[in-house]
């Protein structure tokens, strides 16, 4: 397994301490908010020169749209970027609200989505992942089996968030797991309580089972520790790396 981090930075400085530290605490990589990469999809050479040093700084960029005209050719950019700068994934947030689609259009969104990742992965080498989140169109559980059953091959891979499906009432979060095991390829491990994201640890989620499935599936791949609780960069990405540690690794 290989840990990563990620977290929304408001200014340059929370950015520049966030991209210069994450290895240091003992993160194999970050994946980056579309704020943190958004200026440079213009000019990756700029972010190679930047930051091209720091392995593993841009492991997976998280995007997100409607899948609309507007949204598609958005899209092209930041693969376009992604292949440039040696991106592995693209994490997509599908933005339509859960209660505005039926069942027929969930299996639409997998037609457009086999779509958009057989262009990732023909034409720039790199992997589309659905983000479920909640009040978005994946996000009961039955959702996740009428999605995957009309995905095309393997176009679209699943990345697993521990807090959304909690928010989404999905209690049983270890089920997913088992359940779509073959289409994870990454994880957003957050907390969460009182309604919002908490720091891992300091939520009300049982990780126990998580934990142990994640490893009984035999899982090798990216595990983010998706940090939005509000709290300290450097400490949120301390404790975060401690929890998952202690849990998967020892």
């Amino acid at each position: 397994m290989k840990f990563a981090f990620s977290r929304p930075t408001a200014t340059k400085e929370q950015r520049e301490t966030l991209f210069l530290n994450y290895r240091s605490v003992g993160y194999d990589g970050l994946q980056l908010k579309y704020g943190q990469y958004a200026p440079y999809l213009n000019n990756p050479g700029s972010f190679i020169e930047e930051w091209g040093n720091q392995e593993g700084v841009a492991s997976a960029l998280i995007a997100g749209g409607k899948l609309d005209e507007h949204n598609h050719q958005e899209m092209k950019s930041i693969l376009a970027f992604a292949q440039t700068v040696g991106v592995e994934r693209i994490v997509f947030c599908h933005g339509i609200p859960r209660n505005e689609i039926v069942e027929d259009d969930l299996k639409k969104f997998a037609s457009q989505l086999s779509e958009l990742g057989k262009e990732a992965y023909e034409q720039f080498g790199v992997q589309l992942s659905l983000h479920h989140h909640h009040n978005q169109p994946v996000m009961y559980r039955s959702d996740f089996d009428v999605f995957f059953d009309n995905v095309r091959g393997d176009s679209v891979n699943l990345t697993v968030d521990t807090a959304h499906l909690y928010a989404s009432g999905i209690r049983d979060i270890a089920e997913v797991i088992y359940s779509f095991k073959d289409r994870i390829d990454n994880f957003h491990m957050k907390d969460f309580a009182d309604g919002d994201w908490k720091v891992l640890g300091e939520g009300i989620i049982d990780f126990k089972p998580i934990f142990k499935a994640i490893q009984t599936i035999e899982y090798d791949g990216w595990i983010s520790a998706d940090e939005e609780s509000g709290s300290g960069i450097l400490q949120g990405m301390r404790d975060c790396y401690r929890y998952m540690k202690e849990g998967l690794i020892n």
